[in-house]
């Protein structure tokens, strides 16, 4: 008779909000997150969407930064800008290793939580096409596209929105 697999270690996620202490950590984040898409992006638009630790801390400034952990690592974060009846979502990301665990949509279900203690009617983000896995939790979720595509440093954007 073999023996019984040993039963799978529970992962526990946590979102808290970011603290300054936190900023080296969502900078490794970002750069670990975005890095094999870097060729898709210009160097400027690839610089603009992984941040210093230094403009992370001044960021914290223009509205609230989470931080996911899973078992007490760093696995994603995202950030929220109230720009008057609307909440735009900034710098969503997730480790490539915890990818596809539900991280995304926590870190997501978070920013449209305080969107509605906000009493924002609508969130809005900018993403680029090539991200298509970021495209389709945002479709999931119930966002649509809106707008012109524009550009980020030359790197093409996509506009979405969702209503509240």
């Amino acid at each position: 008779m073999e023996p019984e697999p040993a039963p799978a270690r529970s992962k526990r996620l946590q979102i808290d909000l970011a603290k300054p202490r936190d900023v080296d950590a969502i900078a490794d984040l970002l750069l670990a997150a975005f890095r094999e898409f870097e060729p898709l992006y210009t160097p400027a638009g690839y610089r603009a969407t992984t941040p210093t630790a230094t403009e992370l801390a001044a960021r914290l400034a223009d509205g609230p930064t989470w931080i996911a952990t899973v078992d007490g690592a760093v696995a994603g974060t995202v950030s929220a800008v109230v720009e008057g009846d609307e909440v735009y979502v900034r710098s969503m990301a997730v480790r490539p290793d915890v990818r596809g665990c539900g991280i995304a949509t926590a870190l997501l279900d978070r920013v449209t939580a305080f969107a509605h203690e906000r009493g924002a009617r609508r969130l809005t983000l900018k993403t680029t096409p090539f991200l298509a896995g970021a495209i389709r939790l945002y479709e999931r979720a119930g966002f649509r596209r809106t707008g012109k595509p524009s550009k980020l440093h030359g790197t093409p954007l996509i506009a979405m929105a969702k209503d509240l």
